[in-house]
């Protein structure tokens, strides 16, 4: 399960309405793909329909699709979102990671 911090879900919500989707019926799609400074990458988007393949949570009214594939890299991983004037947007707390870089933005295991 991915859940959402209350702070990434007002994020959430408020980009989402911005770039025409809807946390009532769409989803944020959380995916992980090779890159990044410590070889793997968070991937993050709206989508609007599920693959064959997706696992559904909800979480704090957020509806997240996951791939299979990307799904075992992220059990119990929390989404946050930091703003402020230091803030680095939305930060993956991921406790299946064993090395994360500097940005917070890639991964290993």
């Amino acid at each position: 399960m991915i859940k959402v911090s209350e702070s990434a879900k007002k994020r959430i919500a408020l980009l989402m309405e911005d770039d025409g989707f809807s946390t009532a019926t769409d989803y944020v799609r959380v995916g992980v793909k090779s890159g990044g400074c410590s070889g793997l990458s968070y991937d993050l988007k709206f989508d609007k329909a599920l693959g064959e393949d997706d696992k559904v949570f909800e979480d704090n009214d957020i509806k997240i699709a996951v791939d299979k594939k990307s799904f075992f890299y992220l059990v119990g991983t929390t989404l946050e979102y930091s703003g402020g004037l230091n803030g680095k947007g939305f930060v993956f707390n991921n406790p299946n990671a064993q090395r994360t870089c500097g940005c917070g933005e890639s991964f290993s295991l």
